[in-house]
């Protein structure tokens, strides 16, 4: 049985409250659990101290069991000293995509072509 340390999302619409569990991975969100070890709060401001609540000898304790977090998990659980979690770099992101490519490439060949028969009829 493969566990997890996830979000389940609870609270109304638009105000959303997670609590911190350990359920089976093939168990949907929302649903069953086995241990709730924490909660997380994200309407709270970044500094509060109840924005993440959690129990760190029951997280500590599914961990030495073999438990994997999410990466929203682990970065609680890095903030709490549990866990080593490295930062993700991903310098690609900002790059446009393929097709985005071709028509910047399209569009500058076109504005190339539109300015060489210019410049031909202002040198004669």
């Amino acid at each position: 049985m493969s566990l997890k340390i996830r979000l389940s999302r609870g609270g109304a619409k638009k105000r959303p409250y997670y609590r911190i569990v350990v359920a089976d991975a093939r168990s949907p969100r929302d649903g069953r659990f086995i241990d709730r070890i924490g909660s997380f709060n994200p309407l709270l401001a970044k500094d509060a101290a109840e924005r993440v609540v959690l129990d760190t000898e029951k997280a500590k304790a599914w961990l030495e069991k073999g438990a994997q977090p999410t990466d929203r998990v682990a970065r609680f659980l890095d903030a709490a000293g549990l866990l080593k979690r490295e930062a993700k770099n991903n310098p690609k992101k900002a790059e446009p995509g393929q097709k985005a490519q071709e028509r910047a490439k399209e569009k500058a060949d076109k504005a190339a072509a539109a300015a060489a028969p210019a410049e031909g009829a202002s040198a004669e």
